[in-house]
Formats: structure tokens, sequence, C-alpha cells
């Protein structure tokens, strides 16, 4: 197998998912999810909540604000999509 082949099979492993909560839908055919983990303080030991926002693509708009989804790493869609939405786990309830 040559150097080339090799670095294709490597780049063509399993996509990294992601779940978190839609914080905003407003676009056409994007969102913007919060993901939240959890780490431990180096020092003191306490867990602390860290969040991220990442943009995402939805091309049928059937996510909105307060939805938990999973999203898929996908190719660069603009300069800040680079996910794409792969389900929706949970609805957000219907006030």
């Amino acid at each position: 197998m040559s150097n080339v082949e090799t670095a294709a099979a490597a780049s063509t492993g399993a996509k990294r998912t992601l779940q978190g909560v839609v914080t905003s839908s407003a676009g056409d055919k994007s969102a913007t999810i919060m993901i939240e983990r959890r780490i431990k303080h180096p020092l003191y030991g306490k867990f602390i909540k860290r969040s991220t926002k990442i943009h995402l693509h939805d091309e049928t708009n059937e996510c909105n604000k307060g939805d938990t989804i999973l999203i898929e790493e996908c190719r660069p869609m603009s300069k800040t999509k680079s996910w794409k939405l792969v389900k929706i786990v949970e609805k957000a309830p219907e006030l």
C-alpha cells in the first residue's frame, strides 16, 4: 500500500458525532447548538461546566429552538458551518 492509499484510508474513518441543544434556528438551512461538557478542575477537583457553540447545516429546516439533536462532521458548507444534522433526539416541549 502506498502512502497516498494509506492516507486516503485513514481519512475515510468514522465521522465525529456530537449531541447538543438548539439555541437558534433563525437562518435558512442553518442552526446553532450549544454543547455542554463537564471537566474536572486540575487543582481543586471541582467539576465545571464548559460549553461550545457550533453552527450546523439543516437542509430541511426541521429543528427548532430547544430541541436536542445529533450532529455529524462533514465538509465545510460555509465559513463557520462544517457540521450537519443527523437526527432529532428529543423535541422541545410546546408551550
